[in-house]
């Protein structure tokens, strides 16, 4: 079967750093911390008071108020980021068949389905909003998005946890290389910074308790880490068919090449020992692109700032990368940003393909007390120029899923 190349041609995020694109980049190479305490609800009883929420956004600067109520916080941001996405790629007219759409979400409506259930016990069944289902269920920021660009062409969400909306570029890659569509609007979206959310995630020892100094609780690869730190917000990446892009002139910010996704098939929330699942993820995405190991000089990692994921990812690139592991640059966006669950795999794709457009990578901020297991080149200090041809972007979740993408400066 002929397959065809993918390209990245529009770019938009909301995130606790920025409310767009540019000014998410600067703020990541500025070093800058979007992780403050938590003062939208009561968190007496909860041993993480902090999070990465989103600041001064305004739905109605996408979405008609009418409208944007019968939706969850979480589908506000799909959309946005959607809007500004499309709008950056300057898309212009295309058949409706040849567009398509696959999300990624961890959670979905969780606001709308705790403000429910509250209702469901207070005022019984009938004064349910009649609006809850199809706010509340994963898959309708995908159905959303469409009906919003008309996109008639392959749609669906995919829920694999924290490595959610990287199996959504992965597919969306996918569906573009072998023909189903010429486009795909691919989204991640996360809002669930809430009361159960954050409980639960705390009372499984998940979650970092370094409440008395937010900003600098995301510590990936640093020895004192405690936890990761929960946050919110969405990121989209426009796919297009190589010749499609070129034929319209697009802008194209890099290319996509190559994709792996395994299970450790091993634990329900343990990364496999040695990070064996996540080294197999990196090979098949590397063989995918049809590269050696020694051709990625950057990989941004997953790094969630937990004891375990942080050891076992470090392991896994020694697996798969050999004595080149350590000419590697290796970050973490999660440590500025905070963990978006199932949004993270989207912002951190979008961060590596401004990496390469950029020619220059963010720090791994906080990492002051390095973790003699986690031993790579983790620029730690600033951000730096680096000369990017290969570079991937690792995601992980829960239930042992992994999957990583490469993505290639455009030659």
């Amino acid at each position: 079967m002929k397959t065809r190349r993918v390209v990245v041609t529009g770019l938009g995020t909301i995130n606790p750093l920025g409310l767009d694109v540019e000014e998410t980049w600067e703020n990541l190479c500025k070093g800058i911390s979007g992780i403050s305490t938590i003062e939208k609800f009561d968190t007496t009883d909860i041993s993480s008071k902090i999070a990465g929420q989103v600041k001064n956004f305004d739905v109605q600067d996408y979405i008609d108020r009418k409208e944007a109520r019968k939706m969850d916080k979480y589908c506000h941001y799909a959309l946005a980021v959607s809007i500004q996405a499309m709008k950056d790629s300057n898309l212009g007219k295309i058949s409706p068949e040849k567009i398509g759409v696959i999300t990624g979400t961890g959670i979905g409506g969780m606001e709308t389905f705790e403000l429910q259930v509250e209702q469901l016990i207070k005022r019984g069944p009938r004064r349910i909003n009649p609006f809850f289902i199809p706010k509340m269920i994963s898959n309708i920021a995908a159905g959303r998005i469409a009906i919003l660009f008309n996109a008639k062409g392959v749609n669906f969400n995919i829920t694999s946890a924290c490595t959610s909306s990287a199996n959504a570029l992965g597919e969306g890659f996918r569906a573009v290389k072998f023909g189903a569509v010429d486009v795909i609007i691919s989204c991640g979206a996360e809002s669930a910074i809430t009361p159960l959310t954050l409980g639960g995630f705390a009372i499984m020892r998940a979650l970092s308790t370094r409440n008395d100094s937010p900003q600098k609780a995301s510590r990936p690869f640093d020895k004192e880490r405690d936890g990761f730190v929960l946050s919110e917000g969405a990121a989209t990446l426009i796919l297009e068919e190589y010749e499609h892009a070129k034929k319209r002139g697009a802008k194209i910010y890099a290319e996509i090449v190559g994709y792996g996704a395994t299970c450790d098939a091993f634990h329900i929330t343990m990364p496999a020992p040695g990070g064996e699942g996540g080294a197999l993820a990196m090979k098949n995405a590397l063989e995918d692109a049809k590269i050696q190991p020694e051709d990625i000089q950057y990989i941004n990692a997953h790094g969630t700032s937990t004891p375990l994921n942080d050891k076992c990812e470090t392991a896994a690139i020694k697996t798969t990368f050999g004595d080149h592991a350590y000419n590697l640059k290796v970050n973490s966006t999660k440590s500025m940003i905070g963990h978006m669950l199932g949004a993270s795999g989207a912002i951190e794709a979008l961060t590596v393909v401004k990496s390469i457009q950029e020619q220059k990578i963010h720090p791994t901020i906080n990492l002051t007390n390095p973790d003699p297991d986690c031993d790579l080149n983790y620029n730690p200090t600033k951000a730096i120029p680096l000369e990017i041809n290969y570079a991937l972007s690792n995601s992980f979740g829960f239930g042992g899923h992994n999957a990583s993408l490469v993505f290639k400066k455009l030659n």
